[in-house]
């Protein structure tokens, strides 16, 4: 509407007006509704407050951790030099004193322990035989015979406690590690059998083995020398071998005869690379100990065993 038809027509006028002012008092309502108007501050709006300076502090020390007490060595009391050495006895005073020390219930084991001039970690300084006691060794030994034919019926006739073949070897299988016999002999022909039973033979020292003599096909005379006292021996880690030569109720006669025997063998089982000349006790047989199965020991002096060894083993030789 133009303003001369306005002026005309005031009636349009004064409606125009009152739209205008309800207008603003929308406007003025809606502010009001809304709040106060925000403005985002600006950086100078901002009041920096520098932060204090703090001066650097040196590193607390750690604790030091707690000292361990001294410990002082041990006072070790010397020797009593006023005590005197153990005596080395002859043969005979040796036997009379382990004779007297046997005090035991029992018929006791005299027991010798020779120690020898070798290294058994060296491969050729292994000592391992078999020794014939003349008067036995007092104990009595249940043998086991592998072998079949005329072999097993000479076997059993000689005195062996068991004799079989394949049906042995499946016994010893069977029996759990439980041997009813002490000592093994076998033919070379039933040893590819044995090799069934080799891990339950071989810990309990009953393998056969040929350099004792228990890989025989004369299994009768095996036999008969076993029970007449035939002891193997072997050398331990430490080069010493151990023997029983009889009960204490032997003569001492026949504990002498069985020990000379025994070191007769011993001197026939030098290995080349031990000390001495070869069949002499000199540097071979270094020392002796003698006991009863539950009594004291003793030293013996083993020159007059080494002595005995070689004599015999000249007139074997002779």
């Amino acid at each position: 509407m133009s303003v001369e038809e306005q002026a005309m027509n005031p009636e349009a006028r004064q409606f125009e007006e009152q739209q205008e002012a309800l207008l603003d008092d929308l406007e003025a309502m809606a502010q009001e509704a809304a709040g106060p108007r925000r403005q985002a501050p600006l950086p100078e709006d901002f009041v920096f407050t520098p932060e204090p300076t703090i001066a650097a502090q040196p590193p607390t020390p750690k604790p030091a951790p707690p000292k361990a007490p001294a410990t002082f060595p041990t006072f070790i009391p010397p020797a009593d030099k006023s005590r005197p050495a153990q005596p080395i006895l002859t043969l005979d005073d040796a036997l009379k004193f382990i004779k007297s020390n046997a005090k035991a219930k029992f018929d006791e084991t005299v027991e010798a322990a020779i120690k020898l001039g070798v290294n058994p970690k060296r491969g050729d300084q292994m000592v391992r035989g078999a020794a014939s006691l003349p008067h036995g060794s007092g104990k009595p030994v249940r043998i086991a015979v592998f072998a079949s034919g005329p072999a097993a019926e000479e076997a059993r006739a000689a005195g062996a406690d068991v004799v079989g073949a394949d049906d042995l070897v499946e016994e010893i299988k069977k029996s759990g590690g439980k041997l009813d016999f002490d000592r093994c002999i076998a033919t070379p022909a039933m040893m590819p059998m044995l090799g069934q039973v080799a891990r339950i033979l071989g810990p309990r020292g009953l393998m056969p083995n040929p350099k004792v003599g228990t890989i025989t096909n004369d299994v009768a005379e095996a036999v008969r020398a076993t029970k007449r006292g035939r002891v193997n021996f072997r050398a331990d880690k430490y080069g010493i071998v151990h023997v029983g030569l009889g009960k204490v109720s032997f003569t001492d006669g026949a504990i002498k005869d069985n020990l000379g025997a025994f070191a007769a063998a011993l001197l026939d089982a030098k290995p080349a690379g031990a000390k001495g000349v070869p069949g002499r006790y000199a540097g071979y047989l270094v020392s002796l100990n003698m006991s009863s199965s539950m009594g004291p020991g003793v030293k013996v002096d083993v020159k007059s065993v080494g002595t005995m060894g070689e004599s015999l083993r000249a007139q074997q030789a002779g």
